[in-house]
């Protein structure tokens, strides 16, 4: 799976991208991280790794129609199939590294 591996932050955006399902779009994907992982996230840095996953056919968007809210459209997000696949491979070698380590403040090594 070389070329699909996720950084820390898309992973993040990733999972919130598959937690939020139909409702994924900027304002709800920097909400769902900043409230999961307890940082800020900056709108800038989100849009632009949103623009990189999708430059790697990892996720792709769709413009909302016409819903008589003032402003720009809303962009949602998707996984496709093979951020699905990118993000599954990421997850699973995440837990495979996490397998036997203590985690807990004071645990064993």
């Amino acid at each position: 799976m070389p070329g699909k591996f996720l950084a820390e932050f898309e992973l993040y955006v990733m999972l919130a991208v598959a937690r939020l399902g139909d409702d994924a779009y900027g304002a709800s994907i920097r909400d769902e991280i900043e409230n999961r992982v307890n940082r800020p996230v900056s709108i800038g840095a989100l849009y632009a790794t949103l623009h990189r996953l999708g430059g790697k056919d990892l996720v792709r968007f769709e413009e909302e129609a016409e819903s008589g809210r003032a402003g720009r459209a809303r962009k949602y997000v998707q996984l496709t199939v093979e951020g699905r696949d990118a993000l599954d491979h990421s997850t699973a070698m995440l837990q495979r590294m996490m397998d036997g380590v203590a985690t807990e403040i004071g645990g064993s090594r």
